[in-house]
């Protein structure tokens, strides 16, 4: 019996050794991608310049946990290009979410100050919808859906959503989550809670996002007018141009008949002479104060063309500046 008794006790040790071992494997196995971010959190030494992006951006330190465990990297070289390679060759690409990473574009520019941070942000919330489960997409897929019939009539935003649906078929509302997190102000509360998880205050990152998207946006509707203005002038100048002309030869003629007529001695009267005189100096300065007029409008339409393609030039600089295959090539330290 007493052997018996020992056998028992030796076997409850073994028995509950194999339960909690059972139980941390299914801990693991559950929550295997959470070991393994905190593992490459604490593994992970970003620079102060990464490290910086986050307070910025707003996020709070579940939000940074996300981003730091995605080894986040800034570059500003066409290395940047390998991994985050573009399919439409006339947008330009300012971060991506590959393979478990967040690379950002060092875009350093002081006018668009902001924008690296709102990219950081966007690209953060690409690997938190990477790590929910199927259950929670659904949930915040229908909150998101909600938003995008909002903002389905702003062309801008509609833009940028077709661009994805060509490019990235099948990720509306992966993308829709980092849009909506980072450039909508005014959302509903339940998604705004959603957003809270990661952001101490969301509001910082999309003042940044109009911060340098105004520069953008300003630049365009400054050029838009002007092309209005130069459109409109350059027809008026060419049509007021060709009644100038008409005029012009109808006029010279009836002053080449006066002097023959006033040659020939076939005025009745020193009265019919002066008023058809007066008649033809007053048409005269008329046609003179068109001509001036059209030089002035064509003085006018140099002006704005010139504007015009100062602000086409300093737009080109800023796209180029975002521009990663105008990036310099990797250099050896």
């Amino acid at each position: 019996m007493l052997q018996q008794n020992h056998k028992k006790t030796g076997i409850l040790p073994s028995l509950a050794i194999s339960l909690l071992l059972i139980v941390i494997t299914s801990l693991f196995i559950i929550f295997r991608q959470r070991v393994v971010d905190q593992i490459t959190v604490w593994q992970f030494h970003p620079t102060a310049e990464v490290s910086a992006l986050v307070d910025k951006a707003g996020m709070n330190d579940n939000g940074k946990f996300y981003f730091l465990a995605s080894k986040p990297i800034l570059d500003g070289t066409k290395q940047f290009n390998t991994e985050c390679g573009r399919v439409e060759s006339v947008t330009s690409i300012l971060g991506c979410y590959s393979n478990n990473h967040i690379y950002v574009y060092n875009v350093t520019d002081k006018q668009l100050d902001g924008i690296r941070e709102v990219t950081a942000a966007h690209e953060t919330l690409h690997a938190i919808y990477d790590r929910m489960s199927d259950s929670e997409k659904r949930i915040i897929d229908s909150l998101i859906e909600v938003e995008y019939k909002k903002l389905q009539g702003d062309k801008d935003f509609s833009d940028i959503m077709a661009f994805y649906a060509r490019t990235e078929p099948g990720q509306r509302d992966n993308e829709l989550h980092s849009i909506i997190g980072t450039e909508v102000a005014n959302i509903n509360p339940e998604l705004e809670a959603h957003y809270n998880q990661f952001f101490k205050n969301r509001q910082s990152v999309v003042k940044l996002d109009v911060q340098y998207s105004s520069v953008f946006k300003g630049l365009k509707a400054r050029a838009d007018e002007l092309e209005k203005q130069y459109n409109a002038l350059s027809f008026s100048i060419s049509v007021r141009t060709a009644q100038y002309n008409a005029d012009a030869i109808i006029l010279n003629n009836d002053i080449t008949s006066f002097n023959q007529r006033a040659s020939n001695g076939s005025f009745s009267s020193l009265s019919q002479f002066n008023s058809e005189r007066y008649t033809l100096t007053s048409r005269a300065a008329s046609l003179e104060a068109t001509r001036q007029s059209i030089n002035d409008d064509i003085t006018k339409y140099k002006a704005i063309l010139n504007e015009y393609n100062s602000i086409a030039s300093e737009s080109k600089k800023l796209y180029d500046v975002i521009d990663s295959n105008l990036a310099p090539s990797p250099s050896v330290k």
